[in-house]
Order: structure tokens, then sequence, then C-alpha cells
């Protein structure tokens, strides 16, 4: 009776093992096809959905600890949620992409305008300027107002020359920005000085 027990535990224990074993391989087969699958995309990820690619990497982290604690039942079964999951990080690459070259072409097109208007508006505004300086006596511009103008017109040169920095090295989005920036405080700075908007 006691040598029966004996045999029954040791078949027993093989048995596990050897279901353990059969396990093994497709836990981690599946654990390598994520790690694969994401390594495509993780770059992209990193630029367009840093956050989705964090959960992910958690994720993935939480399988390969219990892959080396040899939990095979839990690697199979959380499998398919994190197939999913890097899925989702995918589409949301994707969606990233789109809304990245979508807002590439609109910044190239409000800085091809913008190339053309605001460089015309603060030679305006400093021409207003130069004409205001030489008069003794304004009417509707103070001296302080005048003074302003004079120190927005020297942002918007600094800010100008940054923007035609930036676009030169392909930063569109950035100086359209910029141009932006300056074309409101412009605008502003028209108003101050009396002048039509242009």
């Amino acid at each position: 009776m006691h040598i029966s027990k004996i045999v029954l535990a040791t078949l027993a224990a093989t048995l596990l093992a050897t279901g353990c074993a059969k396990q093994r391989a497709p836990a981690t087969k599946a654990v390598e096809s994520i790690e694969s699958s994401l390594a495509d995309v993780r770059a992209d990820a990193a630029k367009y959905a840093p956050e989705g690619l964090k959960g992910v990497e958690t994720q993935l982290a939480n399988l390969k600890s219990s892959l080396e604690a040899k939990d095979y039942d839990n690697v199979l079964a959380g499998t398919p949620q994190l197939e999913k999951a890097v899925a989702s990080l995918k589409d949301a690459v994707a969606s990233g992409k789109e809304h990245a070259r979508l807002a590439l072409a609109a910044a190239k097109n409000e800085w091809a305008s913008l190339n053309t208007e605001v460089p015309k508006m603060v030679e305006n505004i400093q021409t207003r300027v130069d004409e205001l300086s030489k008069k003794k006596i304004r009417f509707k511009v103070s001296k302080e107002e005048l003074e302003s103008a004079k120190t927005s017109l020297d942002w918007m040169k600094t800010e100008w020359a940054e923007a035609t920095e930036a676009s030169s090295s392909g930063r569109i989005t950035a100086a359209a920005e910029k141009a932006k920036a300056v074309k409101a405080k412009g605008e502003e700075v028209q108003k101050t000085l009396g002048m039509k908007e242009a």
C-alpha cells in the first residue's frame, strides 16, 4: 500500500511535469510572438501613442514574469488580451500618423500664407513707427504707446527670424505657430498705432 502511494505520487508528478513541458512551448512562443509584433511598432508608438505603449509594455512585462515563474496557464490566459492591446496600439499609431500628416499639411498651407503676409506687416509697422518717431506732435498715439509698439516690433522681428529658421530646418509646424503669434502681435500693434489692418 505504501509503495503504491509512492508510485502514484511519482506518476502524478511525472504527468504534471509533462503537462507543464507541453504548455511551456506554446506559452514561450506566444510571448515571443507578441514581443516581435510590438517591436515592429515600438518606435512609432513612442512618438504617436506613448501612453498606450506604456500600458502594453507593462502587460508584456507581467506575462514575461509569469513565464519565468513557469506559470504557463497565466501566460496563455493573458495572451489574447495582450494581442488585442497590441492591435489597438497599432491602430492608435496609424491614427496618430494620419493626424500628424494632416496637421503638417495644414501647417504648410498656413506657413505659405503667413510667409507672404507677415513680412509685409512688419515692414508696414516699421514704416509707421519711423514716421511717428519723427513727429514732435502726435495725435491719437501717445509716447508710451509708441515705445510699446517699438518693443513689440523688436519682439516680432526676433520671433519672425526664429520662425524662418524653423521653416528652413523643416520644422514647419513650429514655424507656423511662431508666425501666427507674430501676426497676432502685429494686429495689436497696428491698432495701437492707428493703422488700418492689413
